[in-house]
């Protein structure tokens, strides 16, 4: 049996704990490998030899970090189909999703390749006379971040190219459900140049993640998962006094208008809905209907291609949709199909009993398809992270911007028109952190940010882009002045610019 060990201080440790979870294979339901789970003093061992690489890292030139995240870069161009395959084999995702989403996590480390120009600091000259002012973004510390199962590549990249780039040092705790990917960015960083110490994975799960909160080393923590652990994680992390970030759950709507075009709309929800197997914070997976008319035209459209969606093993090159992630997760979401039916939605298309052959013990869930969702059924109000859409059906423009705005998430949301005024009047007015308009999933660039608002995100800070080097630095002011010949001796005045 495979046994997936810490990464500490450039190399692989094992555990010694006593204690690891099982890996499992979720096309085939088989464990496949053993990972060691971190004790709080295995976790305070890689923060001690986090913080002893910090001051050498904090030193190094920004430049010269940045030619370390361009190596980088190309060690991961050069190994993505390996990566990808190692993330399909842990998650179930399908490998053109995987080798997505390690594209979008790289375009992160392309932005962080451009950290000395984004740590150029303010200068200001005679603020007062002969004295000048000027403003240095530095690094924190030790900082880490606690990731989830279902972006085992992706999720990390948001959050330590940033944080290495502007010198800090990094801990990475990813879900115990993937781990492998972790120790192989870990190795590949450790090719390009990365000093020993400067990265480390540890591996593990609540007592892990405890000792990552109460560490008074650790100076912030990023997250991303489910909101009760995110509010917790944000709660815990400030009353130990450290900077947070924590990414919940989400509900995203997708309001379809009259006037949209309804095969595009189609499309969009087929991929936005069903793509990674519904196993996204930003999957759309409630579309609020305009009207009847649109309601019943979705429902046309939608259910003979979610009956047809190709459901395999994510290493089949024609399948649309892998298996969930564990057993756990698929009785999870398949109870909420049930609750659905039994809250009196229709379940036009039923996913559930789904059975591939040679793949029996797999974790494969069929997509699902509601209508006439109320808004007090838990199917509507949850997030169900899973192949399971939702349609709801207004009566008007207004209705559906309130059904948004109601809700308690606001991570991502999308509307669908022909109608310029409706789609700005939308973004200006809807209480969501990503808006889309004709496009379902709006995931921003590397060289934005990415968050929710409401209970989607606790915290000042949103991941990546410019508010990721904010949230990875401190500012601080010098005002400076150089007084020429013998000074005049000491004053015990309050200072003021003269």
């Amino acid at each position: 049996m495979r046994s997936i060990n810490h990464f500490i201080g450039g190399k692989e440790v094992a555990g010694t704990s006593g204690r690891s979870a099982d890996v499992f294979n979720p096309a085939t339901g088989e464990v496949q490998a053993k990972v060691a789970l971190a004790s709080k003093a295995e976790l305070d061992v890689a923060v001690k030899v986090a913080a002893a690489a910090f001051p050498g890292w904090a030193a190094t030139p920004p430049l010269i970090r940045a030619r370390v995240m361009f190596k980088f870069k190309q060690l991961l161009e050069e190994n993505m189909d390996k990566m990808a395959q190692l993330v399909t084999s842990e998650h179930g995702k399908v490998l053109s999703d995987a080798k997505g989403s390690i594209t979008r996590g790289l375009e992160v480390v392309e932005f962080a390749c451009g950290i000395p120009h984004l740590l150029k600091a303010d200068y200001c000259e005679n603020v007062g006379t002969n004295v000048d002012s000027y403003s240095l973004r530095q690094p924190l510390g030790v900082v880490a971040g606690i990731t989830p199962f279902n972006f085992p590549a992706m999720v990390p990249m948001w959050m330590f190219p940033i944080a290495l780039a502007c010198g800090n040092t990094f801990i990475l705790k990813p879900s115990e459900r993937d781990p492998s990917t972790s120790n192989m960015i870990a190795e590949l960083l450790k090719k390009a140049g990365l000093p020993d110490g400067v990265l480390n994975v540890v591996h593990g799960d609540k007592e892990a993640v405890d000792a990552i909160l109460t560490n008074p080393e650790i100076q912030a923590v990023s997250f991303v998962g489910s909101t009760p652990i995110a509010e917790y994680i944000y709660h815990t992390g400030c009353a130990n006094n450290k900077r947070v970030q924590a990414l919940g759950g989400a509900k995203n709507h997708m309001i379809v208008m009259p006037d949209a075009d309804m095969d595009q709309a189609t499309d969009a929800l087929m991929g936005a809905g069903y793509g990674s197997a519904g196993e996204r914070c930003m999957a759309i997976s409630v579309a609020v209907a305009v009207g009847d008319k649109v309601g019943d035209t979705l429902i046309d459209k939608l259910a003979p291609r979610v009956r047809a969606l190709k459901v395999a093993p994510g290493t089949d090159p024609e399948a649309e949709m892998g298996p969930l992630v564990t057993k756990q997760h698929y009785d999870k979401v398949k109870g909420y199909v049930d609750l659905g039916v039994q809250e009196g939605a229709k379940l036009v298309v039923d996913g559930r009993g789904l059975k591939l052959q040679g793949y029996e013990n797999g974790y494969f869930l069929g997509g699902c398809l509601f209508d006439h969702v109320q808004p007090h059924m838990r199917v509507y109000k949850e997030e169900i992270f899973g192949p399971v859409l939702a349609v709801v059906r207004v009566p008007d423009y207004n209705a559906a911007v309130k059904l948004v705005n109601d809700h308690e998430y606001g991570n991502g949301t999308a509307i669908f028109t022909r109608d310029g005024d409706a789609a700005r009047e939308f973004a200006a007015k809807i209480k969501v952190g990503m808006v889309g308009i004709n496009v379902p999933i709006p995931v921003p660039m590397a060289f934005n940010s990415f968050g929710g608002w409401k209970r989607s995100l606790f915290g000042d800070h949103h991941m990546h882009g410019p508010e990721g080097v904010r949230f990875y630095t401190k500012l601080k002011t010098v005002t400076s002045r150089w007084p020429t010949g013998i000074r005049s001796g000491a004053e015990f005045i309050m200072p003021t610019m003269r």
